[in-house]
C-alpha cells in the first residue's frame, strides 16, 4: 500500500476516501481537513482567543495539538469530575500534554474541579438529585465549558466532537424526531446572547479512526479506556449500528451528516435562525446569570436540589 500523494510507504487507509497516507502526507491531510472546516464555518481567525475543551481522550488532546501546530491561540480547559481511577487518569494525560506540546507552543490549561465548587463528585451528585450520571455530567461540563469561556474572555469554545459523534448524534435525534436538537446539530453555534459563548466543532470532517491514528503517530499520550459512566449509552449503540453500515459501505457516516448539514443550508425558505430563537427565547438566570429559557438554569436547579438533598 503506498502512500496516494508521495507513492513512499503508507501507513493507514482510508477506505471511505480511496486513498492511503504515510505519516508526513496524513498529518498534512488531517491538519487541512481542520483548516477547511474552520475556514467553511468561519469558525475564527488567527487573532481570536480559543479555549478547547480537553477530557483526555484521543479527540480533544488531538484538537488541541492540531490547533497549536496551525497557529492558533488555543488553551485547554479541563473538568475533573471526581470518578474514582478514571479522573485522575485522564487528569494526568491532559497536564502532561499541557506541559509538553502545551508549553512549546505558550498554552494555557484551565482546571475545574467538580468535588471542589459544586461540593461532591459527579456520582454522588447524580444520587442526590436523582439524575443519571451522564445528564447530570452535561448539564456541569456545558456550563463550565460556557463559564469558562465568557468569564476568560475567550472568542470561541471549541470541542473535539468528530465525524463518528456527529453523525451518531443524528442519528439518534432523527429516530425520535428531536426537531428542537437537528438545527443545533451544525458545527459552529453562534454566540447568540450576552452571555453564551460561541462553540465550533473543527473535528467534523474527520472520523474516530482517523484521529486515534492521528494521536498514535504523533505520540500523542491519551486514556484509552471509556469513561466508565457511558456504559450503557445509547450514542454508543448509534456509533455501533453506523460502523457497520460503514465498513460494507465506506462514507455512510461523512455521507449522511455532510447531507444533512447541506440539505440544512440550502433549505428554501430559509429558516429562522438560531441566533434569532435565542434572542426570543433565553433571558438571565436568576442565580448566576447564564442564559436561560426557565427563570432559574437548569444547572442551578440541579444545585439548588444537591443541596436540599445533603441536607437530608
Amino acid at each position: 500500500m503506498k502512500c496516494k500523494k508521495c507513492k513512499t510507504k503508507a501507513v493507514i487507509g482510508l477506505p471511505r476516501h480511496n486513498a492511503a497516507f504515510c505519516k508526513p502526507c496524513f498529518n498534512e491531510f488531517v491538519h487541512d481537513q481542520v483548516a477547511r472546516a474552520v475556514k467553511s464555518e468561519r469558525m475564527f481567525g488567527p487573532k481570536d482567543r480559543i479555549l478547547v475543551a480537553v477530557s483526555g481522550g484521543k479527540d480533544s488532546l488531538a484538537l488541541w495539538d492540531i490547533l497549536l501546530k496551525l497557529g492558533y491561540r488555543a488553551d485547554g480547559l479541563y473538568v475533573d469530575l471526581g470518578i474514582a481511577g478514571y479522573s485522575a487518569r485522564s487528569r494526568e494525560k491532559v497536564e502532561r500534554f499541557a506541559e509538553t506540546t502545551g508549553k512549546r507552543h505558550q498554552a494555557t490549561l484551565l482546571i475545574h474541579t467538580v468535588q471542589e465548587e459544586e461540593g461532591a463528585g459527579i456520582r454522588e451528585l447524580a444520587d442526590l438529585v436523582n439524575r443519571p450520571t451522564c445528564s447530570a455530567c452535561g448539564t456541569i461540563k456545558r456550563y463550565q465549558f460556557n463559564r469558562a469561556a465568557v468569564d476568560h474572555d475567550y472568542d470561541v469554545m471549541a470541542t473535539g466532537h468528530n465525524l463518528d459523534d456527529e453523525a451518531a448524534r443524528l442519528l439518534g435525534n432523527v429516530l425520535h424526531w428531536q426537531e428542537e436538537y437537528l438545527e443545533k446539530q451544525g458545527p459552529s453555534l453562534p454566540a447568540s446572547v450576552e452571555g453564551f459563548a460561541k462553540k465550533v466543532k473543527p473535528l467534523y470532517r474527520l472520523a474516530e479512526r482517523e484521529l486515534a491514528a492521528y494521536a498514535v503517530l504523533n505520540r500523542i499520550d491519551y486514556i484509552v479506556e471509556e469513561c466508565p459512566m457511558a456504559k450503557g449509552s445509547k450514542m454508543l449503540l448509534y456509533k455501533d449500528v453506523l460502523n457497520r453500515l460503514e465498513i460494507e459501505s465506506p462514507g455512510t457516516k461523512q455521507s449522511f451528516y455532510w447531507g444533512f448539514l447541506d440539505k440544512q443550508a440550502k433549505a428554501q425558505p430559509a429558516p429562522v435562525s438560531m441566533a434569532e430563537k435565542d434572542q426570543a427565547t433565553l433571558h438571565p438566570c436568576s442565580l448566576c446569570h447564564q442564559p436561560t429559557t426557565a427563570e432559574i438554569c437548569s444547572y442551578c436547579r440541579m444545585m439548588a436540589r444537591a443541596k436540599a438533598g445533603s441536607l437530608r
